[in-house]
Parts: C-alpha cells; structure tokens; sequence
C-alpha cells in the first residue's frame, strides 16, 4: 500500500483523489519522516443517543508525539512557540519562551481533558524514565481542541490510563489520520477532520532535511474551504451538519512541527509562525473562539540542548539568510496535514444525535484527477 495515498488502516489520503500539492513529501508523508520522532494514539467511541453525562456518548482520546526515542527523552529539543489566536491551551508553553526548549512528549486531546494527559505523561514517565524526573521538574507539552458537540467532553472519559497507553503506542511510520486519538471528535469547515500529517524534504546545501507536520484539526467556516486555491465551501453546503443541540463556535487546530535540520530557538519560532499561511490556504481565518496555537522543535544538536555547565555550549544552525525553503516546507506540509485529516475520514454522529458528516469523496473525484 502506498503510504502517500492510503492511511495504514486503508482510508484514503488528499493524494489519492490526484489534488496536486507543492514540494517533495517524505517516505511516508508524515511527522515520523523526521528520525526518531513518533505518534502514538488512543481512541475513545461508544454509546449513542442523548448526552448523559460521565456516561457518554464519547467521542474522544488522546493523541501522544514523541520528540526523541524514549531513552533520550531527557534530553531537550530547541523549540519556539507561536499563537496566532490564544483562544486555547499549550502547557510548558512559558518554559519554551524563557529557554527556546522543551524535553518529554507531547500530548493533545479534548478541551476539558487537557491537565489530564499533562498529568499522565508525568505518571507515565516516572516508570518509562524515572531517572529524568527524579531530582526535577516536570513540565511536558499537552494541548487541546474542544469536541463538545460530539463528545461527552464533562464525562471526563480521558484517564491516566489511556495517556499510558498512547505513549506507550508511539511508532514511527505510516501514521493513521482522521478520527483518531486527540482528533475523534474533531470538526473543520463544518465536515469531519481531527488527526493529520504531511512532511517535506528540503535538500540544503547537498544536505536533505525533513520538516514534519501534525495537526488537531477542529476550525473553519464551511464558506471559507478552500482546496488548492479553490473556493469549495459554496459549492460544498450540503450535507448540512445536523444539530440535535446547538452548535457552539469553539474551533481550534493545534499543529506540531518536527525537523531534523538544525535551528536555533528564535528560527523554530519562525516556523511556527509561517503555520497559519498553511492553514490560511484551506480557508482558516483565525475567528474569534479559534485557539490557534503552534509548536516547533529541531531533533538537531543534542549536545546543544543538553549542554552541562561550565563550559561553552557550541550548536549548529542553518543561516537565517536560507531558511525561506523551510517556510515553503511548513506551509505546504500544514495545508496537505489539515487536508488528509478531512480526506481520511468518515461521518461521525455524537451526542444528542448531532452529526458531522465527511467531505464527500465523490465530489473529491469529480473536480480532481484521480490518481489511485
């Protein structure tokens, strides 16, 4: 199976419907084209009917990134942070603007579920890694979307457990899109999305880099959908979602960027800053109730990152002056990512009856050349 058109559960991906996209993915079009990252997830469906709170129905889970392989978690990973809309939650966000780095995994799930999982990763890592936790503080990355219009989001369905599970879960690899982990109860431009990922290699200076792309998708007005500079959202209003309830306006997209290639703090900051161009190109507009919250690391300079005291700390970074091919990279790989967590999904029906349904693959393959 092709991992560039087909998710390894066989949903299909944007390039299966031949949507054209700019710039050369990696070997499996995915945040783990970046070495020893990984993405681990659990999902959370059952129960039917109207919303019963503590009992469901649940239409969640908790989605786990590792930035380094589990022994090397210790070490930190340079980082920057941009909000574009701070209408949502990343922990450990502070620590990233004071010092430009983070260590420990990543974790993004519901609104309500977020501390949670923040929580659970240091639970977690006090039996994956107790020696890095043992003598300091915890501060791991956890972030959210809202899936209330879906999910029992106040049943609190996210435990300790299942954040364990996750971590543990995480592979590199082809990685599974739409409604799954962190994204099951996800929405963007009125149909069905949650969990996408995309990557591209940047050869600089005879040298081949890769930026990988995770988003939690859960933004946008149906209007506004944009699919390769085509306006689809009039021509897309039907199907309607059904609401059972009223549909509160509380979208969001989280987007995680990796990379191999070697940055300093303040370049990943601009990384995370060229996120929205990516998410501006399906039609995003950062609205008002939008948390639209953006995180990249580099996986470059260990010894950097890690440095001990007492003597000079020496890393490596790609000229300021040559980084516009990694914008070009975090901009296509954003665009494609929001895509396939639209494309690699299904109609979902949640609490109360409310339904969301997918992007109708058969008008995919009748305004795109289909490729396989």
């Amino acid at each position: 199976m092709n991992p560039h058109l087909r998710t390894p559960a066989g949903k299909p991906r944007a390039r299966s419907f031949g949507i054209p996209f700019g710039g050369e993915p990696g070997p499996w079009n995915a945040i783990t084209d970046v070495p020893g990252v990984s993405v681990g997830f659990v999902t959370l469906v059952s129960g039917d009917g109207p919303l019963k709170i503590g009992h469901g129905p649940v239409r969640t889970g908790v989605t786990a990134i590792l930035p380094r392989p589990v022994k090397d978690l210790a070490t930190p990973v340079f980082s920057g942070i941009f909000s574009a809309n701070g209408n949502g939650e990343l922990t450990g966000s502070h620590l990233i603007e004071e010092i430009g780095a983070f260590n420990f995994p990543i974790t993004i799930t519901n609104t309500h579920s977020c501390g949670v999982t923040r929580d659970g990763t240091l639970r977690w890592l006090s039996r994956a890694l107790p020696e890095a936790i043992e003598s300091a503080w915890g501060l791991p990355v956890a972030a959210e979307t809202y899936d209330g219009f879906l999910n029992d989001i106040n049943g609190h369905h996210v435990t300790f457990e299942h954040v364990a599970q996750a971590l543990d879960a995480a592979a590199s690899g082809p990685v599974e899109e739409g409604s799954i982990g962190g994204g099951t109860g996800m929405i963007t431009f009125g149909f069905k999305a949650g969990s996408g990922t995309s990557s591209r290699v940047v050869d600089w200076q005879g040298q081949k880099f890769t930026v990988g792309v995770f988003v939690q998708s859960n933004f946008g007005k149906r209007r506004n959908l944009t699919i390769r500079g085509r306006r689809a959202g009039d021509e897309l209003a039907e199907p309607k979602i059904v609401e059972g309830t009223p549909r509160a306006e509380k979208g969001s997209i989280i987007a995680i960027v990796a990379t191999d290639a070697p940055f300093l703090p303040h370049q990943l900051k601009r990384l995370a800053r060229r996120v929205p161009l990516g998410v501006a190109m399906t039609g995003g507009l950062g609205y008002h109730s939008s948390g639209d919250i953006f995180l990249a690391f580099s996986t470059a300079n260990p010894e950097a990152a890690a440095a001990p005291s007492g003597k000079l700390a020496r890393a490596d970074y790609v000229p300021d002056v040559d980084i516009d091919p990694f914008f070009d990279a975090v901009v296509q790989a954003t665009e494609e990512a929001i895509l396939n967590s639209m494309v690699a999904n299904e109609d979902m029906t949640g609490r109360d009856g409310n339904f969301v349904p997918a992007l109708p693959k058969a008008w995919l393959a009748r305004n795109f050349p289909t490729a396989g």
